[in-house]
């Protein structure tokens, strides 16, 4: 399948994102951003999983069939989201994704009294295709909530390093705590072992942090 002319294929790299209609916001609070999240794990499933029989559970004992990708990094904006995956299986992707911006639409239309479309059309895919582009990404998705406090970061000098770093350090909406060693229930989202391993040691993607907050802020 082609996404926006990107071909998706089974053992490939990709950077997926999407937007809400017209720029809106998608996450409005904690719960919303919860809940995404949460369904980042239930979707990527070839398998049916209703989140009201598993109330009490942790994430990781949530029983799901095969998956459908293999996540290796994700964060969540006020208006959009980012992800980088790995198609495991044929037509992986548009699955998983159609499941999970369905089930988070429905979420999101009942909680506000809504009706109609949430997302902006196709969702958006980049692929990955070489070592160095893929490496990039875990910093650019990771890096991406400097911008809820620091929205001009990306044009201009940060406001400040150290708010930026300690902010991403203690963002939850994004995997980048999973690769800092932190244990929560959201690293059940990550499937690391199909990804390269380009952080051995739970310091190296701080370092790499700081060596792009660095040259940002030349």
């Amino acid at each position: 399948m082609s996404v926006r002319n990107v071909i998706l294929a089974p053992e490939e790299f990709y950077h997926i994102y999407s937007r809400g209609v017209d720029k809106r916001e998608i996450f409005l609070d904690d719960s919303d951003r919860a809940r995404f999240a949460t369904l980042l794990y239930v979707a990527n499933s070839n398998a049916p999983v209703h989140l009201s029989n598993y109330r009490d559970f942790e994430l990781s004992e949530i029983p799901r069939g095969s998956q459908l990708v293999s996540v290796g990094a994700w964060c969540l904006m006020p208006n959009h989201f980012h992800l980088m995956i790995k198609e495991v299986s044929e037509k992986g992707i548009s699955l998983f994704m159609h499941k999970l911006l369905t089930a988070y639409s429905m979420y999101f239309n009942t909680r506000y009294e809504r009706k109609g479309t949430l997302f902006d059309g196709a969702f958006k895919a980049k692929h990955l295709d070489n070592d160095v582009y893929l490496k990039y990404q875990f910093s650019y998705i990771h890096l991406n909530p400097i911008g809820i406090i620091d929205s001009g970061w990306k044009s201009k000098k940060l406001k400040s390093k150290l708010a930026a770093k300690k902010f991403i350090e203690t963002y939850p909406y994004s995997s980048y705590l999973d690769y800092c060693g932190k244990e929560r229930q959201l690293a059940a989202i990550l499937d690391r072992k199909k990804f390269p391993d380009y952080f051995e040691t739970n310091t190296e993607i701080g370092a790499m942090t700081d060596d792009w907050l660095n040259f940002e802020n030349i």
